[in-house]
């Protein structure tokens, strides 16, 4: 008995869209196949095994197919990756020109894999690139080269595994029906690459700031932020904090905003865009907040809600962080 080849698709969407909007997304893609899995902010994940048999095209044939359809009835632009399995498929989308669809046949995944950097991989951050940068490891070739004891004596067993297992390209999760996380987004492009520390810690106080005005707009808290810095060859590093209490405190969002960005150490980094997402949001009237004996909490929070009035009373430039201020 021969196991049927999987053929996944992982679409990058490109626009700025709202949840209404991805859900409209998400329907279009379950037009395709039933098999779609929400990445959100702006991805989608599909399974087109069954699908490529329904229409009697390729699976390549099946993405374009998908993409077609929602530029034709959202607008939305988007490239792809497609492979035999969710992390390749996701890979080959990263590396995708905007419109363009990577294809990688399961035949010929080492040879895709083996030059690729080995930052490529999903899981390896910063501090594991620079230990495997040490000892002369920098792409994914030369981590499937090496020894397993070796791998192991510098990033210990269990990495060790995981990360030889993508190294290989294996990838055994299915992709799961699910509906997209209730999530608010805040994101900046910048005008041209930047290795500035300073303009790093700009944006990003900008972004926690805009989290939490649209939160509080909207009477949501969040319970956790997310922060994806994209480089300028089209990388990408993610990094995710669970907060000490669901709040819509924009003080509170921005210390958690920036110690994820400390903690990426982009001093050299030539980066192109941040983004902030803002998720797990409840509604306001149902969440608890730590009593503080410190006044200067309450008034801080005071001085927030007048700041909001006047926003909505002057517009969203009427009050501003002062590290912000031109």
């Amino acid at each position: 008995m021969t196991t049927r080849q999987r053929h996944i698709a992982h679409l990058h969407l490109h626009a700025a869209l709202n949840g209404r909007q991805y859900n409209d997304v998400m329907e279009v893609m379950s037009g395709v196949t039933p098999h779609v899995q929400a990445v959100p902010p702006n991805a989608v994940q599909l399974d087109l095994t069954s699908a490529i048999r329904y229409f009697d095209l390729s699976a390549y044939d099946v993405v374009q197919l998908a993409k077609l359809r929602l530029k034709a009835l959202y607008g939305v632009d988007s490239s792809a990756g497609l492979a035999s399995n969710r992390m390749l498929a996701a890979m080959a989308a990263d590396a995708s020109a905007p419109g363009e669809t990577t294809w990688v046949p399961a035949d010929r995944v080492a040879n895709w894999l083996y030059p690729r950097p080995v930052t490529a991989l999903p899981g390896v951050g910063r501090t594991t690139a620079e230990t495997l940068h040490r000892y002369g490891l920098h792409t994914i070739g030369q981590i499937t080269d090496l020894p397993s004891v070796t791998l192991q004596r510098l990033l210990g067993v269990g990495q060790a595994r995981l990360l030889a297992e993508r190294a290989r390209g294996h990838d055994p999760r299915p992709v799961t029906l699910s509906e997209p996380a209730v999530h608010l987004v805040a994101d900046l492009v910048l005008e041209r690459d930047c290795l500035d520390p300073a303009q790093h810690h700009r944006a990003v106080l900008g972004l926690a700031d805009q989290i939490g005005q649209r939160l509080r707009g909207e009477s949501q808290i969040a319970s956790r932020l997310t922060l994806t810095v994209r480089y300028a060859d089209r990388s990408s590093t993610t990094r995710t904090r669970t907060l000490p209490e669901p709040t819509n405190h924009s003080p509170a969002l921005t210390v958690a905003a920036l110690s994820l960005l400390a903690g990426l150490g982009l001093q050299r980094a030539r980066v192109r865009a941040f983004m902030i997402r803002a998720d797990d949001l409840l509604p306001t009237d149902g969440a608890y907040r730590q009593l503080l004996l410190d006044p200067g909490d309450a008034r801080a929070r005071a001085a927030e809600a007048a700041a909001d009035r006047a926003r909505r009373r002057f517009g969203p430039g009427a009050i501003c962080p002062a590290a912000l201020a031109n």
